[in-house]
């Protein structure tokens, strides 16, 4: 799944979102979006996306958590 998180308070270093998320699913990838906020695609649901952030030192609530549309094609059988 496809997130964009945006925090109205501070979240914790672009790394330690990063090591959290690889040790819940290591094909997972994050990046940081100037115009869209944190943006994470991993194996995880929004409401387990909230907790993990929070557990690691966030302060996100979870309308602040935006599930993007799939974009599968289907093209891979996955």
């Amino acid at each position: 799944m496809e997130f964009h998180v945006r925090a109205s308070r501070p979240l914790p270093p672009l790394a330690v979102i990063e090591d959290a998320l690889l040790a819940f699913d290591p094909a997972a990838v994050v990046d940081i979006d100037p115009a869209q906020g944190l943006r994470v695609n991993a194996a995880i649901d929004a409401q387990g996306l909230v907790v993990l952030l929070n557990q690691v030192g966030g302060a996100v609530d979870p309308d602040e958590v935006e599930q993007q549309p799939s974009v599968c094609c289907g093209g891979c059988s996955g």
